[in-house]
C-alpha cells in the first residue's frame, strides 16, 4: 500500500511521483514501457511547445526545462531524477482493471507489457501485480486508469453547438489536389486508391469520432557511423504508395513527403502538404482501442514510414535525385540508441478526455473566462493536425484528394496571453480519489491548445500537491480546499495568474 499511485512515466507524470515524494508521500509510479519521459525523450524538447517561458513554473521551470535538448538525454535525466529520490518506479506494466469500492478506487490491476525492440507495445499481455493506493492520478497519454475505473470521458470532436466553438467539429477540406482517388482512374467500382477514405458525408461544423494524426518525431542521418538502415516492411508494396506517385507532379516539395517538417532538430508531420510521413485516419480507432489494435496502429506508423522511404528511394516515378538523396538516409540510431534508431513514444496528441467538473473549450484559449481555481496556465494556438485524407470534390465539382481538420489558430504564441487551467478540469464530476491533469476535461478545441507538454508538467505538480493535501485531510478531491492547494503551489514556484 502507498500514498500515491502515478500510472504512466511520461514527463508529467515523473513530475507528479516526485512531486508527491517532496510533499511527504510514498509513492509507485507505473510505466508500460522501459523508458521514462514520455514524448520528452521521444523527440519533442523540454520547453519547445512553451513559447512564454515565465509562464511555466514549479519543477517545469526549475527542473525540467534544464534537462536539455538531446531526447536521449533528455530520458536519461528523468530516470536519474526519479532514481535519486529513490522512487519505486514499475515498468513494463499497464493497467488491466480497476478495483473500486464506493465512489473510491482501492487497487489496480496490472499487466505484462514489454514493447519490441523499436518501442512498440505488446499487443499480448498476463496478469500481473495489484497495486493498492490511497490516492491515483492518472498521467498516460491514453487514460486508461480513468476510463477502467468507469470515470466518464470523451473522444473525438464535438460539434459547433455543443460548446458553441465556431471551430469545432468537421472543418473545410485543405490540400485539395485534383487526382483521381480511384484504383482504376474514372472507375468508382474500382474501389479507392489505398491512404484514401469515403467523406462521411458531414457538414461543416458537425460533430464525429475522428481525431487529429499521430506520428513520430524522428530523426535522419546520411552519416553512414550513425545511420541505421530504413528497410521496407515485409509486405511492402509499391500499389499502396500509388497516391504518392499521383501526387508527385503536384508537390514543390518533395522533402514535404518526407522526410517532413523539420521542426526542432526533429522532422514533424508537415501539415501542408496532402501527404507527408505519418498516415491519416488511425487515430480514430486508438482512442478506445484495446491494446492489440493499439500495437497495431504503432507498427502501422513504422512501416508506412519505411514503405514510403522505400518507395521515394526506389520507385522510377520519383525524380532521379530525390530517389538519391532519399536512399541516403536512414534513422539516426546516435538519438534514440536502445529502440534502434526510432523514437521510443509514438506522439499521441490526443486520446481520451476527461468528463470532469469544467470542460476548458475555445472561449478558455482565447482568454474569455477567468475561472477562480486556477492551478497553472497554459498558451498555445489551436493546433490540429489532420484527422482524414478523404476523395473530396472542388466548388467547380472537380474530384480530387484533399485533407480534413487541420488548423493553427494563433499560431505558437496563440492569443499571446496564457490562460488559466482551473482545478475543477483535472477533476472527475464523483471518483474521490484521481485526478487526471494529461487527459484533461477538454473540448477537442480546448485541448488542441492545452495539450503540451509544459502545460502536462505543470498539471501534474499540482494534482500532486493537491492529491497529497486531499490525502491528509481525509476528503475527496472534489471538497478541496482550492485556497490552501493554491497557496501551496504558489509556494512551490507554480504561476498561477498572468499579469
Amino acid at each position: 500500500m502507498v500514498d500515491v499511485c502515478v500510472y504512466g512515466g511520461t514527463a508529467a507524470g515523473c513530475v507528479a511521483a516526485m512531486t508527491a515524494h517532496q510533499e511527504g508521500a510514498s509513492v509507485v509510479l507505473i510505466e508500460p514501457s522501459r523508458w521514462l519521459g514520455g514524448m520528452l525523450g521521444a523527440g519533442i524538447k523540454p520547453a519547445q511547445d512553451c513559447p512564454v517561458p515565465a509562464a511555466a513554473g514549479g519543477l517545469t521551470r526549475d527542473v525540467v526545462f534544464g534537462f536539455g535538448n538531446h531526447p536521449h538525454e533528455v530520458m536519461r535525466a528523468f530516470h536519474a531524477w526519479i532514481a535519486a529520490a529513490g522512487i519505486e518506479v514499475v515498468f513494463e506494466r499497464r493497467v488491466r482493471s480497476v478495483t473500486r469500492s464506493g465512489n473510491r478506487i482501492t487497487s489496480i490491476q496490472l499487466e505484462t507489457s514489454p514493447p519490441d525492440q523499436w518501442g512498440v507495445p505488446a499487443a499480448e499481455s498476463s496478469p500481473d501485480r495489484e497495486v493498492h493506493a490511497e490516492f491515483f492520478i492518472d498521467t498516460s497519454y491514453e487514460g486508461d486508469l480513468m476510463a477502467l475505473a468507469g470515470v466518464p470521458y470523451r473522444i473525438g470532436r464535438e460539434s459547433q453547438e455543443t460548446y458553441a466553438e465556431e471551430v469545432a467539429g468537421v472543418r473545410p477540406v485543405t490540400n485539395w489536389t485534383p487526382i483521381d482517388p480511384y484504383v482504376v482512374p474514372g472507375d468508382r467500382s474500382s474501389g479507392l486508391l489505398p491512404l484514401v477514405e469515403e467523406d462521411h458525408g458531414l457538414a461543416v461544423g458537425a460533430a464525429d469520432g475522428y481525431t487529429q494524426a499521430y506520428n513520430y518525431r524522428f530523426y535522419v542521418t546520411a552519416d553512414r557511423a550513425k545511420r541505421v538502415e530504413l528497410t521496407p516492411p515485409d509486405n511492402y508494396s509499391p500499389a499502396d504508395y500509388e497516391l504518392v506517385r499521383r501526387y508527385l507532379q503536384y508537390s514543390e516539395d518533395l522533402s514535404g513527403i518526407f522526410p517532413g517538417w523539420i521542426n526542432s532538430g526533429e522532422y514533424n508531420y508537415q501539415r501542408g502538404s496532402l501527404i507527408t510521413n505519418a498516415p491519416l485516419g488511425l487515430s480514430r480507432e486508438y482512442q478506445d482501442g484495446s491494446w492489440d489494435v493499439r500495437s497495431r496502429i504503432w507498427r502501422q506508423h513504422l512501416d508506412y514510414l519505411r514503405g514510403l522511404h522505400h518507395f521515394l528511394s526506389t520507385d522510377p516515378s520519383v525524380p532521379a535525385a530525390f530517389r538519391a538523396e532519399t536512399a541516403a538516409y536512414g534513422l539516426d540510431g546516435s538519438v534514440f540508441p536502445e529502440t534502434e534508431g526510432w523514437p521510443p513514444q509514438l506522439y499521441i496528441r490526443v486520446c481520451r478526455r476527461l468528463a470532469g467538473q469544467y470542460t476548458i473549450t475555445h472561449a478558455d484559449v482565447i482568454n474569455q473566462t477567468e475561472p477562480p481555481d486556477s492551478i497553472g496556465l497554459a498558451l498555445f494556438g489551436v493546433d490540429v493536425y489532420p484527422v482524414r485524407r478523404i476523395a473530396s470534390r472542388n466548388a467547380s465539382g472537380q474530384l480530387g484528394v484533399a485533407t480534413e481538420g487541420d488548423m493553427f489558430i494563433g499560431g505558437h504564441l496563440g492569443t499571446g496571453r496564457p490562460y488559466p487551467v482551473p482545478y475543477r478540469a483535472i477533476t472527475p464530476e464523483q471518483t474521490g480519489n484521481l485526478l487526471v491533469p494529461v487527459c484533461l476535461s477538454a473540448s477537442h478545441i480546448g485541448y488542441a491548445a492545452t495539450r503540451m507538454e509544459p502545460v502536462f508538467c505543470v498539471l501534474a505538480e499540482s494534482a500532486a500537491v493537491a492529491a497529497v493535501q486531499s490525502l491528509r485531510a481525509q476528503t475527496d478531491v472534489q471538497q478541496m480546499d482550492v485556497a490552501r492547494l493554491q497557496a501551496r503551489l504558489l509556494e512551490r514556484g507554480q504561476v498561477l495568474s498572468w499579469t
